[in-house]
């Protein structure tokens, strides 16, 4: 295995890879397709004038068949330093194993704001964290 997603995942009933939407452990659909919590911190900005950074949290959309992988649309705001924050809007990587579960990376730049724009990465948050079926 070389780490990346294995096409073995539930994508619910929404599904846009084809396959039955049933889950193959208990034969049932879910009615909402996985997403991810997303925490992170951008990189800091205007090193010589008002160095600074931003936080974000959010959750990612759910997720997008893509062959035998998916990805998610991601969406957030920064929160305020010195009455400006920034946003971004793009999709993550496919999925990432990690054990027996799956994670995402992104890495990107946010929107200008104040003059700037700031370079952020992130891993999404392990998917079904506490093992449910959906």
């Amino acid at each position: 295995m070389n780490g990346f997603y294995n096409g073995q995942y539930n994508y619910g009933p929404n599904n846009q890879n084809g396959n039955n939407n049933n889950n193959n452990n208990n034969n049932h659909r879910c009615e909402q397709r996985h997403v991810h919590e997303i925490q992170g911190s951008v990189m800091i900005a205007e090193a010589e004038e008002e160095p600074h950074n931003h936080r974000f949290a959010t959750v990612s959309g759910e997720a997008i068949g893509n062959g035998l992988d998916h990805f998610h649309e991601v969406k957030f705001r920064t929160d305020f330093f010195e009455d400006h924050f920034h946003e971004f809007c793009g999709r993550t990587s496919g999925a990432i194993i990690v054990g027996d579960r799956h994670v995402h990376f992104l890495e990107s730049t946010t929107t200008e704001n104040d003059g700037h724009t700031h370079n952020f990465r992130f891993a999404t948050l392990i998917d079904n964290p506490i093992g449910e079926d959906c």
